[in-house]
């Protein structure tokens, strides 16, 4: 089994379902707040590597939801420094796997690194999560991504 670190926004619903799946798998989370941490460019450039730059915007961010930032015409500079400055602009969570950064939760992904394979038991529970969609944010259309949740 896998030791991971985890970045989430909390409170935030779909990161729960994430993580449940992924403690449910066997593995060790060591999870951090992705909001109140504070990103250099140095260290949140390696989550964004090689991926089209719109991809690595949240889509449920207000900025990006509600139409003020399109993240279309963005350069990857550009794209860093404004996360670093908002981090509710980073599409989550971000997660490091065996030194591996990636964000997202991209189950086809993850099964080439770790297994997804529920332990004895949790077969049930993780055979739920695989029917939805682990990407999307279920309160797009308002704004519980601005709330702090605890």
């Amino acid at each position: 089994m896998a030791y991971i670190t985890f970045y989430e926004k909390p409170g935030c619903s779909g990161n729960r379902r994430q993580k449940e799946w992924l403690l449910l798998s066997g593995h060790t989370l060591e999870v951090f707040d992705l909001i109140d941490h504070a990103w250099t460019k140095d260290e949140l450039s390696p989550f964004l590597a090689g991926k089209p730059v719109k991809e690595c915007f949240n889509p449920a961010a207000p900025e990006i939801r509600d139409a003020r930032l399109d993240p279309s015409g963005i350069s990857c500079e550009e794209a860093i420094d404004l996360m670093v400055r908002n981090p509710l602009l980073i599409k989550r969570p971000l997660m490091v796997i065996d030194g591996r950064h990636l964000q997202g939760f991209d189950t086809a992904l993850l099964r080439t690194i770790i297994s997804l394979e529920p332990v004895a038991g949790a077969e049930k529970l993780v055979e739920k999560f695989r029917m939805l969609d682990m990407n999307s944010c279920a309160y797009s259309s308002n704004d519980t991504c601005t709330i702090k949740e605890d």
